[in-house]
């Protein structure tokens, strides 16, 4: 979802360092960008036992409720340049498309309905609230695979994230990373990316080539 339907990682990033810092805990716009794809509780507690200040749970959603309202605050996220050139070739084509996302919010339908409307479906989506362990833990990936009834040769994995990315082939599905964010290509490589691209122009004509 984030970084590749929406373009939304910067506030993102931004959220998490000042909701963070406010909680007494290091993290970085940078670090951010480091543990996408992961939940956001995920996030909070391994940032905790890290630096080795104590969190309770209580505190942990706070904090990541603060977060969530700085995001909304900055702007949130807008549809990805050239992402829905991308959706309708796949609807042209009659792709199943499905959305794995470690985000937790409430809204995450609403959103992408906003930014593409009737390109998704609730029973579509796998999200934190999903699973047991999110990405890079293979699960959501897995999770999609299992509910849509095909054979994993017929499933793409799209990720920006290296985690996302090590989730998707830790999955056994083909992976295609498109770097929309400022991390090396190489650590999409290094996750297990079978293809990494620049955008979603090139991603489209990877699909026209392809399919």
């Amino acid at each position: 979802m984030d970084g590749v339907l929406l373009d939304s990682m910067y506030n993102h990033a931004r959220a998490w360092e000042a909701a963070m810092t406010h909680h007494g805990l290091r993290f970085s716009q940078r670090d951010c960008f480091i543990n996408e794809g992961r939940t956001g509780m995920d996030v909070i507690y391994s940032c905790s036992r890290e630096q080795g200040v104590p969190i309770s749970d209580e505190e942990a959603q706070a904090l990541y409720d603060e977060k969530t309202v700085h995001y909304l605050q900055l702007g949130g996220g807008v549809p990805m340049p050239g992402m829905a050139e991308v959706l309708h070739f796949l609807q042209v084509h009659h792709f199943q498309i499905w959305v794995v996302t470690g985000g937790g919010q409430n809204d995450l339908y609403e959103q992408l309905e906003r930014a593409y409307p009737g390109v998704f479906a609730r029973e579509r989506m796998i999200t934190a609230h999903n699973v047991t362990h999110g990405k890079p833990n293979p699960e959501p990936y897995l999770k999609a695979w299992q509910a849509c009834g095909l054979a994993k040769e017929d499933c793409y994995v799209v990720e920006n994230a290296p985690l996302g990315v090590r989730a998707g082939h830790g999955a056994g599905l083909f992976t295609i990373a498109v770097n929309t964010g400022p991390l090396e290509d190489q650590r999409l490589w290094d996750e297990g990316a079978q293809v990494v691209l620049s955008d979603m122009s090139a991603l489209l004509q990877w699909l026209e080539h392809t399919f």
